[in-house]
């Protein structure tokens, strides 16, 4: 299950102090919620592609949101159709091309091309299996998982010859502009949100001028859209109880995974930007939920190791018991989830190309356990970022004693991940 533009404390199990996610909650209550979960390029389409293929943009070729999908790496749906898998591809692809690309693989593909991939949150056609079909559903939420729910239920309905099955389905929760279905519409309206957006943020006009004009130009007061964008989230919520029902009722359960994940983060307001594009820590981090009883021996308990988006498709391939080729520049999580003394990475590779008409410029970093240094192409000095000491990014350390120090070996490592 994939959100969008879902910051990682946005979530009742974040500790988030308002905000209603029951069956995230639920998810991390059952399972493991990985708190260091970071993508590698803080964009849509470069981080869905790296989702499908468990690559780097710099290797799957889809380096901005104008960057078509090649196709040049196979996605793990495709490897477990090939294993033996049932597959289905639901909900939004929002990769650039001429409209949605061919994938023969898929058993059940059900997407959309309205405004460049976004499509809308009421009352929208979808592409099911190449054909268009008239929305069925009032809310694009309810609807997708509408889909997720009878692939399913075709699947089962085969009994004793059915096939294992894998189901991706891909939200347009929480992107702008934010709307939401009757019954969730307006319940954070009298929400306070003056202690949770940093003080410099105004009310009525942040985030529609300077750096942030194309970042989020957006209509109403910003502490409305801030709102709203969590009753998106909570309307997405809704449905993934659904989900959760169903696997349950269905006595899946015990040997189903389940995921939730999202694309990139949001900033509101940290940094005085808006967006999803600078290499601050909330952009770049996700929420990341896992349930998988029969392998998690502590459901309900948290994991610090780094997970990255482009673990997600070697560890799915693992679940599966598939190989895992050797181009994909990801790791297996499924360690993590039987042993929460199991070592992680400790480092990653940060990337992002500028496109017009954005303003943030293309840069290059290094993330570890510890520390963040980023060199950008053009019109903006190097950051160095102690994480441990410094967890909000305030105090820039390149170019002090400090800093010289540290440089030399984060060099090392951004030159050799590349």
């Amino acid at each position: 299950i994939l959100g969008d533009n879902h910051n990682a404390g946005t979530m009742g199990c974040a500790g988030h102090p308002f905000i209603q996610t029951p069956g995230m909650d639920r998810l991390a209550s059952e399972g493991l919620l990985f708190e260091n979960t970071f993508n590698t390029t803080s964009l849509c389409s470069p981080s869905r592609a790296t989702i499908l293929t468990g690559a780097y943009a710099h290797n799957h070729g889809v380096k901005n949101n104008h960057t078509p999908w090649t196709g040049q790496m196979t996605t793990f749906l495709e490897y477990l159709s090939q294993g033996g898998y049932d597959t289905a591809f639901i909900g939004k692809w929002h990769m650039p091309g001429e409209g949605l690309p061919d994938m023969p693989f898929l058993d059940l593909y059900v997407s959309y091309t309205y405004r460049e991939g976004q499509g809308a949150y009421f009352d929208y056609p979808m592409i099911v299996n190449g054909q268009e079909v008239p929305s069925r559903k009032p809310y694009i939420s309810e609807e997708i998982t509408d889909y997720a729910v009878e692939f399913m239920e075709e699947n089962l309905a085969q009994g004793e010859n059915r096939r294992p099955f894998c189901v991706y389905l891909s939200h347009r929760a929480g992107h702008p502009p934010f709307q939401s279905p009757e019954g969730i519409a307006g319940m954070y309206k009298d929400a306070d949100v003056k202690g949770i957006l940093p003080d410099l943020v105004d009310p009525v006009w942040y985030g529609k001028a300077n750096r942030n004009v194309f970042q989020g130009v957006m209509m109403g007061s910003y502490y409305g859209q801030y709102r709203r964008y969590f009753e998106t989230l909570t309307a997405m919520d809704r449905d993934i109880v659904r989900l959760l029902d169903f696997v349950d009722q269905e006595e899946l359960r015990d040997n189903t995974v389940v995921i939730y994940l999202g694309d990139n983060g949001m900033q509101w307001g940290t940094h005085d930007c808006h967006g999803i594009r600078e290499p601050y820590e909330e952009s770049i981090r996700l929420p990341f939920i896992v349930r998988a009883p029969w392998l998690v021996p502590d459901p309900g308990e948290r994991r610090q190791q780094m997970a990255l988006n482009l673990d997600i498709a070697p560890t799915m391939l693992d679940f599966a018991g598939l190989p895992i080729p050797e181009d994909m520049d990801g790791e297996s999580l499924v360690p993590f989830l039987t042993d929460p003394a199991t070592q992680g990475r400790e480092h990653f590779l940060l990337e992002f190309w500028r496109y017009f008409p954005e303003s943030t410029p293309s840069y290059t970093g290094v993330r570890t356990g510890r520390y963040k240094y980023v060199e950008f192409e053009r019109g903006r000095d190097p950051w160095l970022f102690d994480l441990q000491n410094d967890p909000g990014e305030h105090t820039n350390l390149y170019g002090t004693a400090e800093g010289q120090q540290i440089l030399p070996a984060l060099q090392s490592l951004m030159a050799a991940s590349q």
